[in-house]
């Protein structure tokens, strides 16, 4: 398989990006992803020419797809570091309570986020402090949950991904890269358990089934029977 081709087409007042990966295979497929991305999978000899043609033919469709698909995007909801503000870690709501003090650190104590700084008067400064705890977090939190979710597969060292990146994403909450590389949104923290599994067994599944397909969608039902429930569970949680 050669490296991906990152093109776009023009359509209407638009713009459609897309991604072409060919295989060996024979026909041209069209898929737009859940991150709202185009992804043609297209035969080694096939002429640019004629893979745009096709997905012109079908822009339309997929600017249909991509419209249903931005509505489940993770939507940043526009929360304040400041005191009695509420913030989300693991589905549950704390609130923001700013503490002078000489030390700075960040502790969940009987519902509340306690921020410890010598500048309690500055919320940019709240903010530095509560975002690298997050990003701590995921990383602890993440690794323990990708173990416990591996277990849910028959060939758990078969789907270990080769490494973990924690970012702040704007459009989706997890990818596997072709190399096994897990890179999950560091705003995943503040969901629920159950749909952080979701997320990272959905992610796992790609492993070997990159595209979302019948194969993948079977494999996925197999090892995690209620995923629709848990996905629906995130994307309320996080709306």
């Amino acid at each position: 398989m050669t490296q991906p081709e990152h093109l776009s087409l023009m359509y209407g007042e638009g713009r459609i990006d897309y991604q072409v990966i060919r295989r060996a295979r024979k026909t041209l497929e069209i898929a737009v992803e859940p991150d709202a991305s185009v992804v043609i999978a297209a035969p080694e000899d096939a002429s640019l020419e004629a893979i745009e043609a096709k997905l012109r033919k079908r822009a339309a469709w997929v600017t249909r797809q991509q419209r249903f698909f931005a509505q489940f995007l993770p939507r940043v909801p526009p929360r304040e570091f400041v005191p009695g503000e509420t913030h989300l870690y693991l589905g549950r709501q704390y609130r923001l309570k700013v503490v002078p003090h000489v030390r700075q650190t960040v502790k969940l104590i009987r519902g509340y986020f306690v921020v410890q700084t010598h500048r309690p008067l500055s919320p940019d400064v709240t903010q530095e402090l509560v975002e690298a705890w997050y990003r701590e977090r995921a990383h602890v939190k993440f690794a323990e949950r990708i173990e416990i979710n591996l277990k849910r597969f028959a060939d758990p060292e078969r789907r270990r991904p080769k490494g973990l990146i924690v970012r702040q994403l704007k459009q989706r909450w997890g990818s596997m890269s072709p190399g096994a590389r897990l890179m999950l949104n560091r705003r995943l923290i503040e969901a629920p358990i159950d749909a952080i599994d979701y997320v990272i067994t959905h992610e796992l599944c790609h492993i070997t089934e990159p595209h979302h397909g019948a194969a993948f969608y079977d494999l996925l039902e197999r090892v995690m029977p209620d995923w629709e429930r848990r996905k629906l569970r995130l994307e309320r949680t996080m709306a």
